[in-house]
């Protein structure tokens, strides 16, 4: 990202918690904003704060993951249900540019932080909102049923076994990229029109986005998808994991035939490419089993490191399976840190939420 940040100078009051609304709040810091996080004094603040791991600090005012989500913010604790406190968060929203909320639509409504009464105080004002359902289902909402109701535990595991959800919270980061979105379009708008804007997004509605393949395997084929663990329904080989030689593991994801037939002179066996059990991707995923057990067979023959430098000659696509500490031993991964000290004073890593590169 270029020095000059594109949002600063823009005011952002985040009256949000957890992780989808703190993830927008903190991805519009990254790119400049000024960014009041604004938490529940009565309930020791944002929960995801005494989310601790049994490794960390008891004594830590903060959980590594309430730091995932909350840098560049300057964070006040107020009890809006007391009307000193309120004025004070109401002086904050009437400066900013953007409210950030996800409370209850009944709860907002008593303290006069509903988007109906801000935007009318504040034209200009772009009230993003997140909830976790669709219309009038004010349902806690927590990533984990929302995996459930929108299809991903179902899918997601191996064959037999239970449904395994993914080991982020998926869906409240898919609703913090939408209302991202929804908000740079806001902004947008304001900028031709004068004119702010409500833009909202469910977790459910997010989930349901992201089904994208998946999806349409139902609606146009008629096909429930079943786990799979690694493996993709539609390709072959793609998501295999094999052992190699030194016991370590790869991935392979080989999109089209003509990967598929460097994959077999990376391994020195053409003849396979050719063969009528592996020729197309059709027949390939037909004789899966019988595909995996070959490559596995040739695969630990060899070191992983060797291997995966014989793939990227070929142009395989293929990588190592990394613990999170070797994903950081990586010099891309190491570039996306922020070192970061919290409010008192403790040294603090987290991973930046922009990656893109505007220059």
């Amino acid at each position: 990202m270029s020095k000059s940040l594109p949002l600063s100078g823009l005011k952002v009051v985040e009256l949000a918690g957890v992780l989808a609304g703190p993830a927008v709040g903190m991805f519009l810091a990254e790119l400049g904003a000024e960014v009041v996080k604004i938490e529940n004094k009565s309930t020791q603040g944002d929960m995801t704060r005494h989310w601790k791991l049994p490794t960390e600090d008891p004594s830590w005012a903060y959980s590594a993951y309430y730091c995932s989500v909350n840098w560049g913010k300057t964070v006040l604790q107020l009890d809006l249900n007391h009307p000193e406190e309120l004025q004070q968060a109401l002086v904050y929203i009437e400066e900013a540019d953007i409210v950030i909320s996800n409370f209850k639509m009944a709860s907002a409504q008593k303290m006069g932080l509903d988007p109906d009464t801000l935007r009318q105080q504040y034209p200009r004002l772009i009230y993003a909102l997140i909830s976790g359902y669709i219309g009038d289902d004010e349902r806690p909402a927590f990533d984990v049923v929302l995996q459930a109701e929108a299809g991903f535990l179902y899918m997601n595991g191996e064959p037999g076994g239970n449904p395994v959800k993914m080991p982020v919270a998926l869906i409240d980061l898919l609703a913090a990229h939408q209302l991202k979105e929804g908000i740079l379009l806001a902004l947008l708008h304001r900028e031709r029109s004068g004119e702010g804007s409500l833009v909202q997004i469910s977790l459910f509605a997010a989930a349901v986005a992201s089904l994208a393949n998946q999806a349409t395997n139902w609606l146009v084929g008629n096909a429930i998808p079943q786990p799979l663990g690694t493996l993709h329904p539609n390709i072959a080989p793609y998501g295999e994991i094999f052992i190699c030689q030194d016991d370590l593991k790869l991935v392979l994801a080989v999109g089209v035939d003509r990967q598929f037939t460097q994959l077999c002179r990376a391994l020195e066996h053409p003849e396979w490419a050719t063969a009528d059990l592996y020729r197309s991707n059709g027949a390939r995923l037909r004789h899966r089993t019988q595909l995996s057990q070959a490559l596995q067979e040739e695969m630990s023959r060899y070191p992983r490191q060797y291997l995966l430098d014989q793939f990227k000659r070929f142009g395989v696509p293929a990588g190592a399976v990394y613990n999170m500490q070797e994903v950081f031993e990586q010099p891309e991964a190491a570039a996306m840190i922020l070192y970061w000290n919290l409010p008192d004073g403790t040294p603090v890593q987290s991973v930046r939420s922009a990656a893109f590169k505007l220059e």
